[in-house]
């Protein structure tokens, strides 16, 4: 099976909703690692600040993001962009996605490529 989990939900609303998105997600992306399925995560839209807040040791998802961080396909770069989440994600070390150019912006993930490439779509 493979799997493409895509983190919408963003960390600077403060609600438990958003924390519970991003852990269902995490969750998810274990679950499917743990039973040696392909699956990737990637982080778009307000998500893709979740990397700095998933980064700190103190944070209730920390043990989960770092058994998980492997998958990470990258962040959005568009969003990255638009949502003030750059500099953070080039100093996590994560790509930046932008195979989908979308006229107006840097390009965000291809969707169609991943449901192409035979990947179920999450979103979270």
């Amino acid at each position: 099976m493979k799997a493409a989990i895509i983190v919408l939900s963003d960390p600077n609303s403060g609600s438990e909703e958003a924390l519970g998105r991003v852990f269902n997600a995490l969750a998810t992306a274990y679950d499917y690692k743990q039973n040696g399925d392909d699956v990737q995560i990637l982080f778009q839209g307000t998500g893709s600040r979740w990397v700095g807040e998933l980064s700190k040791s103190d944070h209730p998802a920390f043990d989960l993001f770092e058994a998980v961080k492997g998958e990470v396909a990258g962040i959005s770069k568009a969003c990255s962009e638009v949502f003030g989440a750059t500099e953070i994600v080039e100093n996590a070390g994560f790509d930046m996605i932008s195979d989908n150019p979308v006229p107006g912006t840097a390009g965000l993930p291809s969707l169609r490529r991943l449901a192409l490439e035979g990947y179920r779509v999450l979103m979270f």
